[in-house]
């Protein structure tokens, strides 16, 4: 090495350690506290241009997670029909995460789940921020001084990933969502009952597994614009419970009110116009059948709300206003804490009583109507224009940026339009398997039968139902139109039947016995009947010929000249028949000794008793 070369490495080894004496010491501080580091979430951080895809939402609920250890645990309680996890993030204020516990200690249990719709991301973003004002910031840390929170974040996995611009059409942000159905095409939200998709099945165990004593079901709009940017559904009609529906009309609903209001966004019911190009019309509420996630909480005696954010509003707005929803309610389950696990077991402890003795409730309803009573509404929207289009040809809106208010007429007032009177108990043949193990999924309680077993029970004969002509849901939905108690479809009999070993028998005198009726009382409108699993019942399965048929039927006249007159009767009051060469065969065929006494039967025994049944 030259004279040069030895000057050049002289001088940076004495900068380098003239800079080693200079350079400050390291810090012994500690690191920043956790409050003290960035929990932006990831919508916040962008400005609530984007939502996170599931893998980012996971990894900030791991974070949350690792920080607050005692009171944040994640679970995964099922997976997707595309693999994915469906995880539940579990909040106490002290590490209590066993349900039986908490319901012991008289802490409500506060189900909240977002994205059932995957393009509607607006409540998972809201829950991160307050997830994480509750137990990082803990500005909101009072949220669960007493209540629990078990929050789905994503429920439709499969569709939040399928991700893209183009997925709502109506909606205002963010850039990008998921899509409204599960990889199955399947509505989460219209599953409830016949649980076909492997998420509600999850569901449904992870509900029977907390039992929770409020719902909270996020969403985002479709329909009208107006001014409010937080809109609700909660039933509290003549199917919820009396205390249950006065606490929700008295005290839930005007607390939510004023506290949003104050927090600067507008609150006010679900807009469902009767005819949304005219407001004269007013608005008209109907049954929530239990196919939908808040028809599903009341029939489990639960208050269930449906929040829906208005999807023209931007994503910020939305976003916030969804947490302040939550903020209000989780407000006041806490104050109402004991009043509120009070009123459900009332509730359960109603339904117990109801299910102990058969026609203890000779008018149950299955099925609700508006009564047509009107009742003013200071409706807040938007001022518009109404013109024939000449692209559709039908009547057209224009909204403006105008706001006004209008007094419109709401029917609200719902009414008992199909009742039955309630049985002891439900059994059902060994054989329909599908049918009993979906009983099972909803967590309902079964007795198994030890042998055979023929009785006296009471059973359907349904007529012929209108089948869809195009499937809903993956189903051909079966059902009857304008069915009423003075219009029914199926009539109740006192009937012989066979059980085999191992058939079911669904007691009443259960918590849950609400589902069971909605299921097994057939002109209910999410039972077994009306998703078609017991479509084969309706099929006929032996046939005669037209010439064996003109046969029997003039020795059936011969022998019986009533019945000679019905018939004529009928030819000549019913023009449809008459034209009918077939359904005239039919009418004897119907009347003969061949015909199958089971067609049109449906295949459950209503039981007035448990006496007689050989039961485990």
């Amino acid at each position: 090495m030259n004279r040069i070369a030895w000057g050049i490495v002289s001088l940076l080894v004495f900068a380098c350690f003239s800079a080693a004496q200079s350079a400050p010491k390291k810090s012994a501080t500690k690191p920043a506290t956790v409050e003290a580091q960035d929990w932006t979430t990831p919508a916040e951080r962008s400005g609530y241009r984007t939502t996170p895809r599931y893998d980012e939402t996971m990894a900030y609920l791991r974070r949350i997670a690792e920080a607050a250890p005692k009171q944040v645990r994640i679970e995964t309680f099922g997976k997707t029909s595309e693999g994915r996890d469906l995880v539940a993030v579990l909040v106490s204020r002290d590490g209590i995460f066993d349900p039986a516990t908490l319901h012991k200690q008289n802490r409500p249990i506060v189900l909240v789940q977002n994205a059932i719709h995957a393009g509607e991301m607006d409540g998972k973003d809201a829950c991160l921020a307050l997830l994480r004002d509750i137990v990082i910031r803990r500005e909101k840390a009072n949220l669960i001084e007493r209540a629990v929170l078990v929050i789905v974040p994503i429920y439709n996995a499969d569709g939040h990933e399928r991700f893209g611009p183009y997925n709502r059409i109506n909606q205002n942000g963010p850039e990008q969502m998921g899509w409204r159905v599960t990889a199955l095409n399947l509505n989460l939200n219209r599953d409830y009952m016949k649980a076909d998709a492997p998420e509600t099945r999850a569901l449904l165990k992870l509900w029977t597994r907390w039992l929770p004593d409020f719902h909270i079901d996020n969403h985002v709009t479709d329909g009208a614009d107006y001014q409010y940017d937080v809109t609700y559904s909660i039933e509290s009609g003549p199917e919820v419970h009396p205390e249950q529906a006065q606490w929700i009309d008295n005290e839930l609903l005007p607390y939510m009110k004023k506290s949003i209001d104050a927090s600067g966004h507008v609150f006010g019911p679900y807009i469902w116009l009767v005819d949304e190009t005219d407001l004269s019309k007013g608005m008209v509420n109907s049954q929530i059948p239990g196919r939908f996630a808040n028809g599903f909480g009341h029939l489990q005696n639960r208050p269930s709300m449906l929040i829906e954010m208005h999807m023209l509003k931007d994503y910020k707005t939305r976003v916030t206003g969804n947490y302040e929803a939550m903020r209000a309610m989780l407000e006041i389950i806490n104050r109402d804490a004991d009043k509120l696990v009070g009123m459900n077991r009332a509730a359960d402890e109603a339904v117990v009583t109801m299910g102990r003795e058969a026609n203890s409730t000779p008018n149950f309803p299955i099925r609700l109507r508006a009564t047509g009573k009107n009742q003013p509404l200071d409706y807040k929207g938007f001022r518009f224009n109404r013109k024939l289009s000449d692209v559709s040809g039908g009547m057209m809106v224009e909204y403006s940026n105008e706001p006004f208010t209008i007094t419109i007429p709401v029917q609200e007032e719902l009414k008992p339009t199909l009742t039955i009177a309630t049985p002891r108990a439900y059994i059902v043949p060994a054989q329909w398997t599908s049918v009993i193990g979906l009983l099972e999924a909803h967590g309902l309680q079964l007795r198994r039968t030890t042998k055979s077993w023929t009785g006296e029970v009471e059973t359907y004969r349904c007529e012929q139902p209108n089948w869809s002509e195009r499937p809903f849901e993956g189903r051909h939905m079966a059902s009857w139109p304008n069915l009423s108690d003075q219009n029914r479809a199926c009539r109740l009999s006192r009937e012989q039947m066979n059980f085999p070993a191992g058939s079911a028998v669904v007691p009443l005198d259960q918590r849950a016995a609400k589902i069971a009726i909605h299921l097994l009382e057939p002109e209910a409108p999410d039972s077994f009947v009306a998703w078609g699993f017991f479509d084969s019942v309706f099929e006929q399965k032996e046939y005669a010929e037209g010439y064996v048929l003109e046969k029997l039927a003039r020795e059936m006249m011969a022998k019986d000249p009533k019945l000679k007159a019905e018939f004529e009767q009928r030819v000549h009051s019913d023009p449809k028949f008459a034209a009918d060469a077939n359904e005239r065969l039919n009418f004897f065929y119907r009347r003969s000794p061949w015909w199958d006494p089971e067609l049109g039967r449906i295949p459950v025994g209503r039981l007035t008793t448990l006496d007689a049944v050989p039961l485990q």
